[in-house]
């Protein structure tokens, strides 16, 4: 497996290139909520993690965005829950809905192995639709951080649109945002050489309330760490 030098060389190859995205999201706030107001497949993600977690585990959720629905979620099941967004309107929002938990303006680089930031170890990460907003080139990076994050045999969960697109820009809730994004076979190859085991998968459909947000295939994984 990938040591933490060799991650952090990986890191320092690569310009990360963050422009626009935090502000698009900042404008955004609550109007996510109001677009995406069924997330069905995300909350059965997050009950599968309560079912497979033992009481008061430690919890993070990568790009938490208003905490609505899994930090919540996740919270009201006895865990300890961290936040991090990108965003510091969204964790404001957090911060206001979700007062249980724990919210962190940060970039998932700042805690990557040696990086800036240490929150500790987790039992569970949770990355609904927050990797998709980083370029390809950039997402085994960003495994490599969640999976230095997690304790030996650690859950993640995660969700992604199908799509084969990388730094795309598309417009979004009346902003401009890069998306990044696989098909499922593609997605499955990433995450598993990222050193993960996928237990469960599921996908949805959706079709957004907004509408310059065109319906999407969502992808649903529940993995394991493997060590």
């Amino acid at each position: 497996m990938t040591n933490g030098n060799t991650g952090l060389d990986h890191y320092a190859s690569i310009r990360l290139d963050r422009t626009g995205q935090a502000e698009a999201f900042d404008a955004i706030g609550d109007h996510y909520d109001e677009a995406f107001p069924h997330k069905e497949g995300q909350v059965s993600a997050g009950e599968w993690l309560i079912g497979s977690l033992q009481a008061g585990a430690r919890v993070l959720d990568l790009g938490c965005g208003t905490g609505v629905p899994t930090a919540r979620q996740l919270t009201d099941a006895g865990f300890e829950v961290v936040g991090i967004d990108l965003s510091g309107g969204m964790v404001e929002l957090a911060q206001e809905y979700v007062p249980g938990a724990t919210f962190h303006q940060l970039d998932l680089a700042d805690l990557r192995p040696g990086g800036p930031r240490d929150l500790g170890r987790f039992d569970a990460v949770a990355a609904f639709f927050s990797l998709l907003m980083l370029p390809r080139a950039e997402i085994p990076l960003a495994l490599l951080t969640v999976r230095h994050l997690l304790a030996p045999g650690g859950l993640f969960i995660l969700s992604m649109v199908e799509a084969d697109v990388d730094d795309f820009s598309i417009p979004f809730l009346g902003n401009t945002i890069r998306v990044s994004g696989y098909l499922k076979e593609d997605l499955r190859k990433v995450i598993e050489s990222g050193g993960f085991e996928i237990v469960k998968e599921s996908s949805y459909t959706f079709a957004p309330a907004a509408t310059d947000v065109p319906p999407e295939e969502q992808v649903f994984l529940c993995c394991r760490r493997r060590d």
